[in-house]
């Protein structure tokens, strides 16, 4: 039985507020998910150019810190970074010759890296806490990287104290200049001076503090986290997987093809070929024509089951009809009640389509063949971007992932960077989900 589809609402994305100075000269100081990339936080102003993730970007994310709060972080990583620069330079220099010697080596560098991890994970609480910096828990960053991170870190909290020093004696000298004209003793030509000068100082100034906290935030990001080389790596070893896991899946389905016609259709067509000619060379009349009758038979079982091969290979209804309709074909040619439930109100791009429809398909086919199940329930529906697939049967289960047929469906699905599921206890029932990307 199959339902009509229910139109859903077009999902509507309410527009970002603009961010004001305020908010992105606080967010500069670090403040924000670690996770937002530069280069695609360029539009969200200072704060998302620095790594800041805005609230409105995520509905979900935590708000950002009051400016205290990461005020106080900048203070304190001044002070871990003065701690950082200690321990190099006294550990350092004590396990210099020890480093210098390859016998000695391993061991001088375990213990000049032991505490380089309590310094690096002092330094992720600090993000933490602080600046409300999410990372990945179970991600562990490498020696190199922790001590590229920690000699960045120290020349950044060194640099960044000396700025803040700065600004203090900045401050201390608009006191006096605002000291020497009450009193009268500045005119009005060295005071526009020292105003011109001290405004052009505080910008720079400024705007120093901001870049080493952006250089905080993104050295913080690349240690606590894969990098953006690390993320390449990973994405380039999932395409080649994915490639290799669809050329696996077109053999198989090569292979099920020729199988199909020459275990079905070529033996059929051989019994007819033999009844066309037993009632060839029949001299009874009414034997010949039983024969003629018996191919006729077999000819319509030959074209259904042509048929049913093209349909296994590509249904025409899904580029004519679209895919409710080749849903629609599955269930009638199903033994067993089907159940469809279609809730897609958007059209969808064919290689969703296709996906969408051999999943439903080969689990539908499955459940069929192998699960004993009296009822099959299938649910399409359109979430946002995302087009979900569902096949649940009241099976006996036990249905094997690693198959040829559903290794290829995880394939076909990985190929849209889509997601299979499968669910298959001893007892039933058997689930299998799709999570395929519109965008």
């Amino acid at each position: 039985m199959s339902t009509r589809p229910s139109p859903a609402a077009p999902a509507t994305l309410a527009p970002a507020a603009p961010d004001d100075l305020a908010r992105g000269c606080s967010a500069a100081l670090g403040s924000g998910a670690v996770h937002e990339d530069l280069t695609g936080a360029a539009s969200h102003g200072l704060a998302g150019a620095l790594g800041a993730a805005a609230p409105e970007d995520d509905p979900s994310a935590a708000p950002p810190p009051p400016r205290r709060r990461r005020g106080l972080g900048v203070l304190l990583g001044c002070a871990t970074a003065l701690l950082g620069s200690l321990y190099f330079l006294v550990v350092g220099a004590a396990l210099g010759p020890f480093l210098l010697w390859p016998r000695t080596r391993p061991d001088a560098l375990r213990i000049l890296m032991a505490g380089a991890r309590r310094l690096t994970a002092l330094e992720r609480i600090r993000r933490s806490v602080f600046f409300g910096d999410r990372f990945p828990e179970h991600y562990k960053a490498s020696d190199q990287k922790i001590l590229r991170y920690l000699a960045v870190r120290c020349y950044t909290g060194l640099l960044c104290a000396v700025v803040i020093g700065l600004l203090g004696f900045g401050a201390v000298l608009a006191g006096l200049l605002v000291n020497g004209v009450a009193r009268g003793s500045l005119g009005w030509d060295e005071l526009l001076t020292q105003v011109v000068l001290g405004s052009v100082l505080l910008f720079l100034d400024v705007q120093g503090l901001y870049s080493l906290a952006a250089l905080d935030t993104r050295t913080a990001r690349e240690c606590f986290g894969p990098s953006e080389r690390e993320l390449l790596q990973q994405r380039i070893d999932e395409l080649a997987a994915s490639r290799a896991a669809v050329v696996q899946a077109v053999d198989v389905e090569r292979r099920r093809i020729e199988r199909d016609l020459h275990d079905g259709v070529q033996q059929r067509l051989v019994a007819l070929a033999m009844l066309l000619g037993r009632a060839r060379r029949s001299r009874d009349p009414e034997r010949a024509d039983a024969l003629l009758l018996q191919a006729h038979e077999e000819s319509q079982g030959v074209l259904t089951e042509l048929r049913e091969v093209a349909w296994r290979v590509y249904p025409s209804a899904l580029d004519s009809l679209g895919l409710q309709e080749a849903l629609g074909g599955v269930a009638e040619r199903c033994s067993i009640p089907l159940r469809i439930a279609f809730e897609v109100g958007a059209p969808l791009p064919k290689p969703v389509e296709t996906a969408a429809y051999f999943v439903v398909s080969e689990a539908v086919t499955n459940a069929a063949k192998h699960s004993s199940a009296t009822a099959i329930e299938v649910r399409v529906a359109l979430t946002g971007a995302r087009l979900a697939v569902r096949v649940e049967d009241n099976g006996k289960g036990g249905a094997d992932p690693a198959g040829s047929g559903l290794a290829g469906l995880r394939g076909r699905v990985a190929a849209l960077d889509g997601a299979l599921h499968i669910d298959s206890p001893l007892g039933g029932p058997t689930t299998i989900s799709a999570e395929l990307p519109c965008a």
